[in-house]
C-alpha cells in the first residue's frame, strides 16, 4: 500500500480520536524559551514558528506522528501546493492564499515559517496529502489542482484566492 495512503487514512482516524488533551498539559521551561521563535498571525491568530529548513515546528511535538508527516509532506511538495486551493474558509478567516498557507506562511533561504492551521483543520490535511499523492504519481500541477477543485466544489467553504499554474 502507498505511503500517502496510509498516511491519509492515519490521519482521518487520527481526527476521529481527537487528541485534544494533550494540548492543556503544562509546558515546561524549556518549551516556554522555545515559543520564542513563535508569533501569532495578527489575522488569524494561529501560531506561526520559525526553524531552520531541516527542523519541524514545536508546536508539532504535542501532536500525532502522523499530523507531523503531513508537514513534512507540505515542505516537500511546497511547489505544488503553492498552486493548490484551499476549501476550509481560511482564505477568508486566516489570509492564506492556497494550500501551502495552511501549514507553510514562509519559506526563506535556510528557514520556514510554520503555521500551525493545519494541525487543526481536516480538510487542510486532506487537501495536502491528496496533492502530493497526486505530484507523485507524476500528475501535473494542473491535474491535480483539476481533481482538488472538482473534488471540493460543492460542501466545502469558498477556496482560497489561489492563482491558475501556467
Amino acid at each position: 500500500m502507498n505511503k500517502l495512503y496510509i498516511v491519509l487514512i492515519l490521519l482521518i482516524l487520527l481526527i476521529a480520536c481527537n487528541e485534544e488533551s494533550a494540548q492543556h498539559e503544562k509546558k515546561s521551561p524549556m518549551e516556554h524559551h522555545e515559543e520564542s521563535h513563535t508569533q501569532h498571525n495578527p489575522l488569524s491568530g494561529d501560531l506561526q514558528e520559525l526553524t531552520a529548513k531541516e527542523e519541524l515546528p514545536a508546536f508539532l511535538k504535542e501532536k500525532h506522528e502522523t499530523v507531523s508527516a503531513v508537514y513534512k509532506i507540505a515542505l516537500e511538495y511546497a511547489d505544488v501546493l503553492e498552486w493548490i486551493p484551499c476549501y476550509c474558509g481560511c482564505g477568508e478567516s486566516a489570509g492564506h492564499r492556497s494550500s501551502l498557507n495552511c501549514f507553510i506562511a514562509e519559506i526563506r533561504e535556510d528557514e520556514v515559517l510554520w503555521d500551525d492551521h493545519g494541525t487543526r483543520c481536516q480538510v487542510c490535511l486532506e487537501i495536502a496529502v491528496e496533492s502530493a499523492k497526486l505530484a507523485k504519481d507524476g500528475k501535473s500541477i494542473q491535474e491535480i489542482r483539476t481533481y482538488i477543485d472538482e473534488k471540493y466544489q460543492e460542501g466545502y467553504s469558498t477556496p482560497t484566492p489561489t492563482e491558475m499554474p501556467a
